[in-house]
């Protein structure tokens, strides 16, 4: 009898020796849950590069191959017309400020506004 419960003592041991090193040791869950969250950051980044990476070898494909990229980019980026256009700038300048209210819908005093101005 007493050597039953020395066995079931050892054993019981051995048990708890190995929950404890299942949570809480070299490996155990709590590192699991970590390196997990740690791949699936990665794989997102790694998604989003993916996607970049596309994006920049379509672009790289576009210009080797046709002359319309280039033209959008020389025209976007650069500024450049052809030969025969016209360019216009429409330019918002935003230093006037409009008149008041009471004034843009009285005629003589917009006159006498512009009359006092040098």
């Amino acid at each position: 009898m007493r050597a039953l419960l020395v066995v079931l003592l050892v054993l019981a041991t051995l048990l708890a020796w190995l929950q404890y090193r299942l949570w809480f040791g070299v490996g155990g869950t709590e590192q699991v849950e970590e390196l997990r969250a740690r791949v699936e950051t990665q794989a997102r980044q790694n998604e989003g590069l993916e996607q970049r990476n596309a994006a920049l070898a379509a672009e790289v494909a576009d210009l080797k191959s046709g002359e319309a990229a280039i033209e959008e980019r020389a025209r976007g980026e650069l500024g450049m017309i052809k030969p025969g256009e016209t360019f216009y700038r429409v330019v918002d300048d935003a230093r006037i400020a409009p008149l008041p209210a009471e004034h843009a819908l009285d005629p003589d005093a917009q006159r006498r506004a512009q009359d006092q101005t040098p």
